[in-house]
């Protein structure tokens, strides 16, 4: 049995190191999400050998997330179906890679069954094309841009700080109200907390951000960090939907930041779609580089044939 605790924020300092070493590229291999989202998916950390290995439920259902870390995997494996046996549930692994599992092949060949989820599938967008929006598919993303100015002549960027936080939990508050009717109302609801998690815990969490502002207002923001070593993750981005071109300019002229601050990285993940169709639809249309592909690995013991 493996000794799982509640996540805490000075946890941060061992998961980072473990995750850095890992490199791991879907977006919920990483300290924040698994922070913020602890308390929707009861997610609980561990430390087997040189590994993170995080444990969640997900409609009662036990998981755990592919191990982040080096050395010996297949005896974290073990020890992490042990932990499953001993609690008397399935051996299910969420979130792996078509990378993770060639791995899970070799220290298990015949013993895993794998499913696609494809609403689970990170966004990954290559960062200059989000700058510079260049080339006819996004033509439109430009056309709303310039929209945008044209009807807010004094917008304005700033990063986001400790001096304009509360002004962004303000707008967050709004656009949840706004959206409060719509038929994501309880995923909504699971959001706003993962969302006010990150708020709470800006700094310590190592996030960045920016707003835009019209009127003095703020009417977007969004908030990320660098996830590994050539690729940033978005966590949080909203925008009033009745003002064209706000969604489109927070995201471009974050890029931008991003490209300018990180010029080494190459990538931004957006995350996932989480099967909504709206979400799916606004992110596709940004046309990504490459899918983040995600999939769930059960384990079922093999029986011997009679002789």
């Amino acid at each position: 049995m493996i000794n799982f605790k509640e996540i805490e924020i000075s946890d941060k300092k061992w998961i980072d190191q473990l995750l850095v070493t890992a490199d791991m590229r879907g977006c919920h291999q990483n300290f924040t999400n698994i922070f913020a989202w602890s308390k929707i998916y009861k997610y609980r950390v561990a430390q087997v050998n040189d590994f993170l290995v995080v444990k969640g439920v997900m409609d009662d259902s036990p998981y755990y997330f592919f191990p982040a870390g080096t050395g010996d995997i297949k005896t974290v494996f073990e020890v992490l179906k042990q932990d499953a046996v001993y609690n008397g549930q399935e051996f299910v692994v969420a979130g792996i890679s078509p990378e993770n599992i060639a791995v899970m092949k070799e220290v298990f060949p015949d013993n895993f069954e794998y499913k696609v989820i494809r609403d689970n599938f990170d966004y990954v967008y290559l960062l200059d094309k989000l700058v510079t929006l260049k080339g006819n598919k996004l033509h439109s993303k430009r056309n709303y841009i310039n929209r945008f100015i044209k009807v807010n002549s004094d917008w304005s960027f700033e990063p986001i700080s400790l001096a304009n936080l509360a002004e962004c939990w303000e707008m967050n508050l709004q656009w949840c109200k706004l959206n409060s009717h719509n038929e994501n109302r309880h995923e909504i609801a699971n959001e706003t907390c993962a969302v006010r998690r990150c708020f709470d815990n800006f700094t310590e969490l190592g996030l960045e951000g920016g707003l835009i502002r019209a009127e003095g207002k703020v009417i977007a923001f969004t908030m990320g960090e660098k996830l590994n070593s050539d690729t940033y993750v978005i966590h949080i981005e909203k925008a009033f939907g009745e003002i064209a071109g706000a969604y489109q300019m927070i995201n471009r002229e974050f890029a931008a930041v991003i490209q300018k601050n990180y010029p080494q990285l190459l990538y931004v993940n957006r995350e996932e779609d989480m099967g909504f169709e709206g979400l799916r639809k606004a992110k596709l249309s940004y046309h990504p580089d490459k899918m983040e592909e995600k999939y769930w690995a059960t384990y079922f013991e093999l029986k011997e044939l009679a002789v």
